[in-house]
C-alpha cells in the first residue's frame, strides 16, 4: 500500500466497483465478496468507501476479510497497488483519533461521543470491553498511553490491520475526471485539496446538489445519514449513494461505475 498522497487517480479502467459502507456485516460483505472473485477483471477497480468497521460486532472479522479479498484478487491479476481503494469513513476517523487518545484534551468525554457512535463494537472485536476503556480515558495521560499501546498491539497481531488504518484514502476519481467517490460528500464551494473533513463527516445539503462539482459528472459516496429510497439511490443525477438507512437493515450496497460517470449496475446484499 502506498500513502503519498490522500488522493488516488483510477487509471486505465474498464469497469469501477465500489462498496459502501459495510459497518462490520461480515455476512453481507462475504456474499459480495464472492460475487467479485467470481467477476473482477484484471482491468478493473476496487473502491470501498469507507466504515468498513463500526456499529456491527465483527469490525476485526470483516477487516480481516476485506483484507483476504484485496490480497486475493492483487494475487491472481497482478493488480498495481491503486486498483484496490479504501477510502476513510467517519468509523476510521474515530478509530484513528482513539489510537492516540493520549493526545486527547478530554479522553473521557471523546470517549463517550464515539462510544454513543459505534466505536464500541470495534473496540470489543478486538478484545477490550466498554468500561475498561471508559476507566482508562479518566485515570490519567500514562494509563491512556499504555492503553493505547496495547490497542495498536492488537492491531499488529491482525495482519495487514495496522497497514490499513495508515493508507487510507481521501477520494479517488477517473483519470478523466468524470466520476469521483467520497465517503459521505464534499463542499462544492472548494477544491478537493480543501476539503478538510468533509469527506467524511459529510456538508449540508450535499444529497440535493444539481451541477457537477468541478468536472466531476458523477460523485458516488457510501454513507448517508438520512433515508433514501431506491428510486433516490438509482437515478440521482450528480449524487449516487451507495447506503441505505435505517441502519438495522443490515444491507450493504455496491455499483460498478464506467470511468465516463455511468452507472453499470447497482446491487443490494442482505
Amino acid at each position: 500500500m502506498d500513502n503519498t498522497s490522500n488522493f488516488v487517480e483510477l487509471k486505465k479502467s474498464n469497469k469501477i466497483w465500489a462498496i459502501g459502507s459495510i459497518h462490520s456485516n461480515l455476512k453481507s460483505f462475504k456474499s459480495i465478496k464472492e460475487f467479485l472473485l467470481n467477476n473482477f477483471e484484471a482491468t478493473d477497480k476496487l473502491i470501498f468507501l469507507g466504515n468498513v468497521i463500526g456499529l456491527g460486532s465483527n469490525s476485526k472479522e470483516t477487516l480481516n476479510s476485506v483484507i483476504d479479498l484485496r490480497f486475493s484478487l492483487m494475487s491472481k491479476f497482478k493488480l498495481e497497488h491503486e486498483s484496490i481503494v479504501f477510502l476513510r469513513g467517519a468509523q476510521e476517523e474515530m478509530f484513528s483519533k482513539l489510537l492516540q487518545l493520549q493526545l486527547a484534551p478530554n479522553p473521557t468525554e471523546i470517549i463517550e461521543w464515539m462510544f454513543d457512535h459505534g466505536v464500541n463494537e470495534t473496540i470489543k472485536s478486538y478484545g477490550f470491553s466498554e468500561d475498561e476503556v471508559k476507566n482508562v480515558a479518566s485515570s490519567g495521560t500514562l494509563n491512556i498511553s499504555k492503553w493505547t499501546t496495547n490497542l495498536n498491539k492488537a492491531l499488529q497481531n491482525n495482519p495487514g490491520h495496522t497497514q490499513y488504518f495508515l493508507n487510507l484514502k481521501h477520494a479517488a476519481f477517473s483519470h478523466n475526471k468524470k466520476i469521483l467517490f467520497v465517503n459521505r460528500g464534499v463542499d462544492v464551494t472548494r477544491p478537493l485539496s480543501a476539503q478538510n473533513d468533509c469527506f467524511w463527516w459529510g456538508f449540508q445539503n450535499f444529497s440535493s446538489i444539481e451541477r457537477p462539482y468541478k468536472s466531476f459528472i458523477r460523485i458516488v459516496r457510501g454513507y448517508e445519514s438520512a433515508h433514501l429510497n431506491e428510486q433516490d439511490i438509482s437515478k440521482h443525477s450528480i449524487v449516487c449513494t451507495l447506503f441505505k438507512q435505517p441502519l438495522s437493515n443490515k444491507s450493504v450496497l455496491f455499483g460498478i461505475f464506467a470511468e465516463n460517470g455511468e452507472i453499470l449496475d447497482l446491487f443490494e446484499n442482505k
